[in-house]
């Protein structure tokens, strides 16, 4: 399975969908991640303000602050290759980035028997 990892601009909080005016963009990227993880696959995601060593540690993107600054943000990566800047993917981008079906965008009505979605029933 392909590893995806966005690293975003500093947000007020992790998702950057906080505040009174939301941005809708942010809200759709927060929903497609969402889905993804719960159908299984997992995008990593870091904003500068949350996970500032996340940036240090990757010499990539470590790389492109220092010479194009924060403007450069969002930058994707897939596998440890620079795939998209500046934006965030599209739906269409999610998929043929990950290699997955347009389904793996949609929720999972995965819940069990308590209707909590653990599987154990443990909430």
């Amino acid at each position: 399975m392909k590893k995806m990892i966005i690293f975003e601009p500093a947000m007020c909080c992790p998702t950057g969908v906080c505040g009174p005016g939301v941005d809708k963009n942010l809200l759709r990227i927060s929903t497609v991640i969402n889905n993804l993880k719960s159908n299984g696959i997992v995008v990593e995601r870091y904003n500068l303000s949350n996970n500032p060593q996340k940036f240090l540690e990757n010499s990539e993107i470590n790389k492109i602050i220092s010479n194009d600054g924060v403007d450069s943000l969002p930058v994707t990566m897939v596998d440890e290759v620079i795939v998209k800047m500046k934006d965030y993917p599209s739906n269409e981008e999610f998929c043929k980035l990950l290699d997955i079906s347009p389904e793996n965008l949609k929720p999972t009505d995965k819940k069990d028997s308590n209707g909590c979605g653990c599987g154990d029933g443990c909430c």
